[in-house]
């Protein structure tokens, strides 16, 4: 990840399941910070679990962490940064599992989450994993997941109501009626290798800045053996 941190563009970086604690965090990232990238996070509330994070060349006017949940802002979960007429958001959704408690408490996250979506006035753009694909584009495999967490109807309706409420996803916006561009891939199999990827890693933006998004790529490595993740980064340029 540094060296592809040291080669990017972005003024703007938004990280998802750091794993680690704020001292740790800094650690792994002390030489993008020593090159003067400033660093916001929202440490996790269990070891080993969550933790979400901003990178930005400058250094923001305001940060928040969570979102004001009794239940779920303890979990590093989600941390906004403020720059001047732009909020900028990393959130980490839950996995969630079909018919269990774990997916009760990813529908609770997103019932709250979209309360304070909606509340936003303004150019805002959050930035996540969102463990949702929206639509049969966004999921190689759709039709062997229609029962699985992360294309239950309830979950893409979920993505409906916040487009509804004037959010734009920037990446299908640019990128329209195509498969993908996928983000995620199972370690299993061939998945990588074949495409049979996910699309869950959105950009979701409102306001002036949603039109402005003028390119979107996913930066999928070469080869299997180049990933430094299961995820690949999903990055925006706007005006």
């Amino acid at each position: 990840m540094l060296e592809w941190l040291a080669a990017t563009e972005a003024d703007i970086i938004c990280l998802q399941e750091t794993r680690a604690t704020d001292e740790q965090t800094h650690k792994a990232l002390a030489p993008a910070l020593e090159n003067g990238w400033h660093l916001a996070l929202a440490e996790p509330g269990l070891k080993g679990r969550a933790g979400v994070g901003i990178l930005s060349r400058r250094e923001p006017r305001a940060v928040r962490i969570g979102f004001g949940s009794a239940e779920f802002d303890g979990n590093g979960r989600y941390v906004e940064a403020e720059f001047d007429d732009l909020t900028v958001a990393s959130v980490y959704v839950y996995t969630g599992e079909a018919d269990t408690p774990m997916q009760d408490e990813k529908y609770r996250f997103l019932g709250e989450l979209g309360n304070h979506l909606k509340a936003q006035t303004g150019d805002f753009v959050i930035c996540g994993d969102w463990n949702i694909a929206h639509t049969e584009l966004d999921i190689k495999n759709w039709k062997g997941n229609v029962k699985n967490s992360g294309f239950l109807p309830g979950e893409r309706a979920w993505v409906d109501e916040i487009l509804d409420a004037g959010y734009v996803d920037v990446v299908r916006t640019l990128h329209p009626g195509v498969a993908g561009p996928y983000s995620w891939w199972s370690y299993r199999g061939r998945a990588f290798d074949n495409d049979a990827g996910w699309r869950i890693d959105y950009q979701l933006a409102r306001g002036d800045v949603a039109e402005r998004a003028k390119q979107a790529v996913v930066e999928r490595a070469p080869e299997y053996a180049l990933r430094w993740s299961d995820h690949a980064p999903v990055t925006v340029q706007y005006r």
